[in-house]
């Protein structure tokens, strides 16, 4: 891709998305996701019901009238985006591909953060960890973050999550708030979630498209797998064929479920031909409500 037409994808992306991202900051964002911790903010009077433990001894002495200290929650996030780039993550049946929905959901937690205040980084990984960008403040870095996810070539073809969530767990010295963005067509990956799930707050969007889940009566196809790149032919006229082949989509759902749900992480389950604003601003909304 040119330079030109680089910049001019970044710039579409970023219209598209900053307008989306406000209306998520507003709705949920914000209260979503708590700061790193408490922060000093005043010094007032005691009044009853104080916590005794917060009264400030040099002020209640100089003024011989007890006063407490009060404090805020600190705001401020770290937010780390582990973006998979893996070649699976190229597919789409029809626009957008899930490379494409990536970038676009992507764009607008890194505004979202912007709109914060908060810091935010990005990890590419494949089968090895691709390309890491450190947390970062300000719209040019936002930017960069979406110039690198729509012209980056990743070296690995296959997904090795764990190896990413390892590498995001020695890089990370602050508590933060961790995106993982994939298909999850992962193996292996269960114990190192839970790792960084103690020390982090993880949340996984996970991506796909409408013919992982489903494949319509188009007769005898050559399917391949993109990571492998092992193909062969099936007959999609067989209902008991499309019945399994649907069933194996839900369970591998089922089991990432699962996995996040022990690991003490959220999951969200995307379709990258259905609107998602609602879907992540209701998600935002319940997971601020929550808390």
């Amino acid at each position: 891709m040119d330079t030109v037409e680089l910049i001019k994808k970044v710039r579409k992306v970023e219209i598209k998305t900053r307008g989306m991202s406000r209306h998520l900051f507003t709705g949920g964002y914000h209260s979503a996701f708590k700061g790193r911790g408490m922060s000093f903010s005043e010094v007032r009077q005691y009044q009853y019901g104080d916590d005794v433990r917060n009264i400030d001894w040099n002020v209640t002495a100089r003024t011989g009238e007890p006063h407490v200290k009060i404090f805020e929650e600190e705001r401020e996030l770290t937010v780390m985006l582990l973006v998979d780039v893996s070649r699976s993550a190229f597919f789409g049946s029809a626009r957008p591909t899930k490379r494409e929905f990536l970038t676009e959901l992507c764009a607008i937690l890194a505004f979202s953060a912007l709109e914060n205040n908060d810091k935010v980084g990005v990890l590419f990984f494949s089968d090895r960890p691709e390309l890491f960008l450190p947390p970062q403040k300000g719209r040019q870095h936002a930017l960069r973050i979406i110039r690198e996810l729509l012209n980056y070539e990743p070296s690995g073809r296959r997904t090795d999550l764990a190896k990413a969530l390892q590498f995001t767990r020695n890089v990370l010295k602050k508590r933060s708030v961790c995106f993982l963005l994939s298909d999850f067509l992962a193996d292996n990956y269960a114990k190192a979630l839970r790792v960084l799930a103690r020390r982090h707050d993880c949340v996984g969007l996970h991506c796909w498209d409408e013919r992982e889940r489903s494949m319509p009566n188009l007769g005898l196809l050559r399917l391949s797998d993109a990571e492998t790149g092992r193909s062969g032919w099936v007959d999609t006229t067989d209902p008991d064929w499309r019945r399994q082949y649907t069933a194996g989509f839900l369970e591998k759902l089922a089991e990432t479920r699962g996995i996040f749900q022990q690991a003490g992480a959220d999951l969200l389950s995307l379709p990258t031909h259905q609107p998602y604003v609602q879907t992540l601003l209701h998600f935002f909304e319940q997971r601020a409500g929550s808390r």
